[in-house]
């Protein structure tokens, strides 16, 4: 077991490692950069306490992305509108943990940027939380499973679903 000065150095660099991530969770899921860092610091604070009970043969990406969906998700069912906003002016320039644009982020910032986010603010939690990790996160499948507690195959299944109401949404307007 690592001393307690070992164990705090190791959990700095999984720290710098992950918060630019965390935080782009954080942001696109909250949609106000403040509540993000608050957000992104509490879920840090939140896996330090709890490190004794990961699992280190699953990926920490997985296992903090899951504290910070779990903490977002309960922060947002407190906001008395229940509403995430997508268009607080920060969230396009959020630190994401590529400096590529995905696909999604440059159709996001085109002229229809503004009508995709509007229909993914409009798509309940269950959709909304996974296209955020997949195209926002650009986690993978099974990161997305790790992170949300489903099987591989209901990610499948809910981003088909999603992209199915987003096409649905975005042709009629």
């Amino acid at each position: 077991m690592a001393s307690g000065s070992e164990l705090n150095t190791e959990f700095e660099s999984l720290y710098r490692s992950h918060y630019r991530r965390m935080f782009g969770l954080c942001l696109r899921l909250l949609g106000r950069t403040d509540q993000a860092e608050d957000a992104a610091q509490e879920v840090f604070v939140r896996a330090y306490r709890a490190l004794d009970s990961y699992d280190a043969s699953a990926p920490f990406a997985a296992w903090v992305l899951r504290i910070a969906s779990n903490h977002c998700i309960d922060l947002l069912r407190k906001r008395s509108s229940g509403v995430v906003s997508f268009d607080d002016e920060h969230a396009d320039s959020a630190v994401v943990d590529t400096d590529t644009p995905s696909a999604f982020d440059t159709i996001a910032q085109s002229e229809t940027g503004a009508h995709v986010r509007a229909a993914i603010e409009a798509l309940p939690d269950k959709y909304r939380l996974p296209v955020v990790l997949a195209y926002y996160s650009e986690s993978s499948y099974d990161e997305i499973a790790a992170t949300l507690g489903i099987t591989r195959n209901h990610v499948g299944v809910l981003l088909l679903r999603a992209k199915q109401s987003l096409r649905r949404t975005l042709t009629e307007s």
